[in-house]
């Protein structure tokens, strides 16, 4: 049986934790920059969890 191929978009936009959390870039910091506050941009910055039933989905195309 052929190997399973992993989704080349999801690889590139999420990651795996080690304790098996999906984690992406939160939205908002790709431009309009100058206009949102350093206490905003710096709140953005951070990586998000995603919901578990997301999880789930982006685990299949990751193939984990």
């Amino acid at each position: 049986m052929p190997k399973q191929k992993t989704h080349s978009g999801a690889k590139k936009r999420f990651r795996v934790t080690g304790s098996g959390k999906v984690v992406k870039q939160g939205s908002g910091m790709r431009h309009n920059l100058e206009k949102k506050s350093s206490r905003l941009t710096r709140r953005l910055n951070g990586d998000v969890v995603l919901a578990p039933q997301d999880a789930k989905v982006i685990k299949k195309l990751l193939g984990k």
